[in-house]
């Protein structure tokens, strides 16, 4: 139906006839001569008709916003003066010399140029909101970013290999999506969260080099970078350890960058252990690009008289830092207190402040409430720690050290945005030595800091000892900007280490050969050594396409509730199929 595509002519069509199709833009009535701006994914054409061929002009007469048009006609130069420099096509036009309505068009509920449209519309009318050219881009970016993982991964000696979508259900640290079986009344299947058994199980098959870029699942709270259903490229290896895979997962990023936005990479990527990271920044994944940093003083405080740092500073889990925002005295109090509010939201009670108004004045020249609370020696201790200058301000983190790392973490992230200190560029960066397990208060057990799968850092189970917080695991995790967009480990490959793992997890044998005895029962048969990693597509062309959201690339999200506005699922269904499955719905009273 068509020759070529509107956002593909140029100077080298000049005198050819040509026929494009595509939706209106925009119609212009110039008296006695009608301009369209006519649409397609590749770009936008204008298109000219004039009174010459009445029938063809009566009928761009009849035309409107997102009609979708097939125009024959002649391609020729702008006359001087109306060329477009801002349009790849703007030194030509198409002198129309035919025109079909191949559709008319209501009037759309948003124009496609308008930025204030609820997200609730755009989904409600995605198929609407996926015509405007930005998100035409990110997602002919999505698909091209695909494709050159592709590439590397096929170029590499990886094989794409299917994995169930309709599997077991088993713990992987969120809820799972459930589906019911028909043929065995009563049992479930379970949507995968993510390949990780099924791709180990490869390894042991013989394949040596696994991926799949796959649809994996998740019942839990959202947020801008989580999805119900989302999407990863997953990767496994035999008989390579953590620096193998570190090496090839951080060539194909890099590779990736290079040819899809032509952005060199740092070779090799930095590292940093976890325990400097929750150190320094709070974080497992520390945004580089902002040069704030905590200054530990925890010792410091410990024989102060202000109660809020001295009883932290004395709590073998408690933890008192210090973060300097440069030029920060300028912060109105409404501005300290709006950030008090925030870190409240990670848990903490407060945000102390020092405001350091001359430096050289000494206490005199310094400005907060709790100031005499603390002896001199302690102040121009934690002056000289900080680096402090006038006209800094210094914020206090004094808690549990989880809360302050996060309370403190954030707010550093937050300054650094707000206050422009964020450099411009890619800092990518890979975590490494990560703890094994962490203990879980609420339910006063040890769980998988990762995965009950992820190996320790010792070779033998009886080395798993009686400190398990202290032990480490082969993991690690690529970090870009601030978010984690690729996480890995090497993997348990014998039976007797996975078996001990689960027990310490609080996992029996009689638990771990139901959930997981098709598994132990691999470990048996020959399991080489194997270690992957996967990475979250949606985040990493997020981040790429320099979006707020992973719902602004991928082609029909869900909302925060798990909802999707354009089919309004989820939806009830009929008793005849809640029969057929043996299920009776619970009504809530």
């Amino acid at each position: 139906m068509r020759s070529h595509y509107c956002g593909a002519i140029d100077e080298a069509l000049i005198d050819q006839e040509i026929t494009l199709c595509g939706w209106v833009n925009r119609r212009r009535d110039h008296g006695g001569v009608i301009f369209i701006d006519l649409r397609d994914r590749a770009g936008v054409a204008q298109v000219v008709f004039d009174p010459d061929l009445p029938e063809v002009f009566m009928t761009a007469e009849r035309v409107r916003n997102e009609y979708v048009l097939q125009v024959r006609g002649r391609v020729r130069r702008r006359p001087a003066g109306t060329e477009n420099a801002d349009l790849p096509t703007g030194q030509v036009e198409v002198l129309g010399l035919s025109l079909e309505i191949l559709n008319a068009a209501e009037t759309p509920p948003f124009q496609l140029d308008e930025d204030d449209v609820g997200e609730e519309t755009r989904l409600r009318y995605r198929y609407i909101d996926l015509r405007r050219p930005q998100m035409q881009r990110r997602l002919q970016l999505r698909a091209r970013i695909t494709r050159e993982l592709r590439h590397y991964l096929d170029e590499h000696g990886f094989l794409d290999i299917e994995t169930p979508m309709l599997t077991k259900a088993t713990p992987e640290g969120a809820r799972d999506y459930l589906v019911p079986s028909r043929t065995h009344p009563g049992s479930f299947f379970a949507l995968p969260q993510s390949p990780q058994l099924f791709k180990q199980l490869l390894m042991m098959s013989g394949m040596d080099r696994y991926y799949q870029i796959v649809r994996c699942f998740r019942d839990e709270d959202l947020r801008a970078d989580r999805q119900p259903e989302f999407t990863q490229l997953d990767m496994e290896t035999s008989f390579l350890d953590e620096n193998g895979v570190m090496e090839l997962a951080e060539g194909m990023i890099r590779e990736l960058f290079a040819r899809t936005l032509e952005v060199a990479l740092p070779n090799p990527f930095p590292r940093m252990t976890y325990a400097e990271a929750m150190y320094r920044f709070g974080s497992d994944k520390p945004d580089l690009r902002i040069p704030l940093e905590f200054v530990d003083v925890t010792e410091l405080m410990r024989e102060v008289e202000f109660k809020v740092f001295s009883g932290p500073a004395n709590d073998p889990e408690g933890r008192v830092v210090v973060l300097r925002l440069p030029a920060g005295g300028e912060l109105s109090r409404k501005e300290i207190d709006d950030y008090t509010a925030f870190v409240a939201r990670y848990g903490a009670r407060g945000l102390a402040w020092i405001k350091i108004n001359d430096i050289h004045a000494g206490r005199e020249g310094l400005q907060s409430p709790i100031l005499k609370f603390m002896p001199d020696t302690v102040v121009v201790e934690l002056l000289d720690r900080s680096g402090a200058q006038t006209g800094d301000l210094l914020f206090f983190g004094a808690d549990k050290a989880r809360i302050v790392n996060d309370a403190l973490g954030a707010l550093r992230v937050r300054l650094g945005h707000d206050r422009g200190l964020a450099e411009r560029g890619w800092r990518p960066l890979w975590v490494v030595d990560f703890p094994m397990f962490e203990y879980d208060e609420k339910e006063q057990r040890w769980v998988s800091l990762h995965h009950p799968f992820t190996a320790p850092s010792v070779d033998r189970p009886e080395q798993l000892g009686d400190q398990p917080g202290e032990l480490l695991s082969r993991a690690y995790d690529m970090v870009l900007n601030g978010t984690e967009i690729g996480g890995g480990s090497v993997r348990i490959h014998q039976s007797a280490m996975q078996s001990a793992v689960f027990e310490l997890l609080g996992i029996g044998a009689g638990e771990a050969q139901e959930k997981f005895g098709f598994l132990l029962d691999a470990l048996k048969y020959g399991c080489p050594p194997h270690a992957g990693i996967a990475f979250g597509l949606d985040r990493l062309v997020m981040l790429m396409t320099g979006s707020a959201s992973i719902r602004d690339v991928m082609a029909f999200p869900k909302t925060q509730t798990a909802a999707c506005p354009l089919t309004d699922a989820p939806a009830a269904v009929s008793e005849r199929q809640l029969r057929e499955l043996n299920l009776r719905i619970r009504r809530q009273e």
